[in-house]
């Protein structure tokens, strides 16, 4: 009776047998030190061993040396292009709105048509080029402050912008300057506060 009922145990039928469902099955004492948060319970009918579900090292390999999140360098790139295509955007809206507020008294023709679209296009382009040329001058001022000083912090970002605005406006003089250096000032001091505010 007992000799049949081991037997019993040790057989597997079908295709069980094949899949390694008779393989040995793990102790509460292999399973205590397998943190489970994040996950679901981990099935008893899984041939798996759980230590190896555990990850202590970084998931994404890095070059030695480099940083875990992207430099001021690499996010440039995207500062540029990004205030390009939002100084379009604005610039065709506020275009199309000048345009129409300027051809009103006009009736629906091929010249009016014309008339709101070199209106959208030089709008749009305008923005583009002012925004596209601040984003420039913000990322060589933070690039070159960041290798200047070793360090990333908001003190670079607040003097790039200063610096960004103070040559933005330069051409308006001492005074002129002073108020581009005071709005570029303002608005990275508000950037600053507002990301800190999120974190």
């Amino acid at each position: 009776m007992e000799g049949g009922g081991g037997s019993g145990n040790k057989t597997t039928g079908g295709l069980a047998g094949f899949f390694g469902a008779a393989g040995a099955g793990y102790s509460d004492a292999d399973l205590a030190g397998v943190p489970l948060t994040g996950m679901n319970p981990l099935s008893p009918y899984l041939n798996v061993d759980p230590r190896y579900l555990v990850q202590d090292t970084d998931e994404f390999i890095l070059p030695t040396g480099a940083n875990k999140t992207r430099g001021r360098f690499e996010l440039a790139f995207f500062t540029i292009g990004g205030c390009c295509m939002t100084g379009a955007a604005f610039g065709a809206m506020n275009g199309l709105r000048l345009g129409l507020k300027e051809t009103q008294n006009m009736a629906w023709s091929k010249p009016r048509n014309v008339q709101i679209l070199n209106m959208v296009t030089r709008q749009g382009a305008l923005w583009a080029n002012t925004l596209g040329s601040l984003a420039l001058l913000y990322s060589a001022f933070g690039v070159i402050i960041e290798k200047t000083r070793g360090a990333e912090d908001d003190l670079n970002t607040v003097a790039a912008g200063t610096m960004t605005g103070m040559l933005y406006k330069c051409t308006g003089g001492l005074r002129g300057a002073a108020r581009g250096g005071l709005a570029g000032l303002t608005l990275t001091s508000l950037y600053g506060s507002v990301l800190q505010q999120s974190l």
